[in-house]
């Protein structure tokens, strides 16, 4: 889930080798195989899933596939989240080493796209099919100029976590809607059990639904505006610290996620804003082990648009636009997207699912998946820009001076801004 997306350094001219880099209709044989079983090689997958608990699962598919197609082999490798981003960077950029495939974080892909790492995908055999299957949210993910250039794998947002038995105990029927709500919620659950409300992340990214419950973003793709510093986004950054004063418990901003996580599972705090990612996590916690129903699910509240909105996460598999095998890398692309094997994946592993026929009634048996999914209808993309996530570690600088009271909404917002003007040459502060 996490963003970590450095500025590009150079454009393709100067960033890329010729094995590397090529103008998008440049794709070799373009995905159109005589016959998929005709495809022979070999092909490298690098694979970001946890090696413990998720890689089996995707190791058993692609046994799977190269079952189904003994022609092809596939060279598996687990690489490290943290480091992967670098690691294709640099393979990409010299022309040596990269991956025929790659699971890539859906915040990468405008990256990746606008330096011709990867491969543009539409007519492929990787989408062969259509897209109509796909969840509107994870497909948004692959969008950059008007071309598609991953397939969705798995997917995320944020939500309202909550225990139950903590909001019967206050007198509280349903999850708040509304950040007023939430706030009201939270000072009853202390007032009615003793217990903390909620505990608000410090992460800009967690600001992500206040900023789309005012109908903004950090930016304006199409009136090239930066709008970190808007009136919308100080009014959603106003509700974000009359959240922190009002309704939070402390938070220690040196360990924020850890003591967050913490204190929910053991029944500290009430409810969290929080993705699908930690469930695994929350019901190892004494508020919920043995007692999966006590975890509650409801979109996160609505600001003045009257639409709850959070963030689409997840992962995209990705093609090398440098392949030499680009045929075998499509089709390993289909198979590992296919509603059969996300099927399999979402039931061994609890993440969801990318594709609304692979949410059986198999696959929602699992209440973190039944609990998330109709919540990935709220679900939007970030805005689709190279530097989108080097725009996060200015604004949580001057988040966390906001939340600490060091400087006032605006001033905080608009140094924000400042320091985004410098990545984003081509823009305009928007006040």
């Amino acid at each position: 889930m996490r963003r970590g997306i450095s500025i590009a350094a150079a454009v393709c001219a100067l960033a890329l080798t010729a094995t590397a880099c090529g103008s998008d209709d440049d794709e070799g044989s373009n995905g159109k195989a005589k016959d998929a079983k005709d495809i022979s090689g070999s092909l490298t997958y690098w694979d970001t899933s946890d090696a413990t608990t998720e890689a089996p699962v995707y190791k058993k598919l692609i046994a799977d596939f190269e079952d189904k197609y003994p022609k092809i082999d596939v060279n598996y490798e687990n690489i490290e989240f943290a480091s992967i981003e670098q690691k294709f960077k640099s393979a990409a950029k010299t022309g040596k080493g990269a991956p025929d495939v790659m699971r890539a974080d859906v915040g990468l892909i405008p990256e990746y796209a606008s330096l011709h790492y990867i491969a543009p995908l539409d007519g492929t055999l990787a989408l062969k099919g259509g897209t109509e299957d796909f969840t509107e949210g994870p497909l948004n993910t692959t969008k950059y100029q008007g071309k598609t250039y991953g397939v969705p794998s798995v997917t995320d947002t944020l939500a309202i976590l909550y225990n139950k038995k903590l909001f019967k105990k206050a007198g509280i029927e349903k999850a708040p809607t509304t950040w007023d709500e939430f706030i009201e919620t939270s000072k009853t659950i202390k007032k009615k059990t003793g217990v903390e409300g909620t505990y608000l992340n410090p992460d800009s990214y967690f600001l992500l639904p206040f900023l789309y419950g005012e109908g903004t973003d950090l930016a304006d793709t199409r009136t090239k505006k930066i709008t970190i510093n808007s009136p919308e986004a100080v009014k959603a950054v106003t509700t974000a610290k009359k959240v922190y004063d009002q309704a939070s418990a402390k938070v220690d901003f040196a360990n924020a996620y850890d003591n967050m996580q913490t204190s929910f599972k053991n029944g500290e705090v009430a409810m969290l804003i929080q993705g699908p990612w930690s469930v695994t996590d929350d019901l190892s916690g004494k508020a919920f082990k043995g007692d999966e129903d006590n975890l509650g699910f409801a979109p996160v509240p609505a600001g003045s648009t009257g639409k709850p909105q959070a963030p689409t996460g997840g992962h995209d598999l990705t093609v090398y636009q440098g392949s030499k095998n680009l045929d075998a890398a499509y089709l390993f692309t289909q198979f590992m997207t296919s509603s059969k094997s996300q099927q399999k994946i979402a039931t061994e592993t609890a993440t969801l699912p990318t594709r609304e026929s692979a949410y059986t009634p198999e696959v929602t048996k699992d209440a973190r998946i039944k609990g998330f999914h109709p919540i990935m209808k709220t679900a939007r993309p970030r805005v689709a820009l190279p530097q989108v996530g080097s725009l996060f570690t200015p604004l949580v600088q001057q988040y966390t001076k906001i939340l600490q009271g060091d400087v006032s909404v605006k001033s905080g917002l608009d140094a924000a801004a400042k320091d985004f003007k410098k990545l984003l040459p081509g823009y305009t502060i928007s006040s």
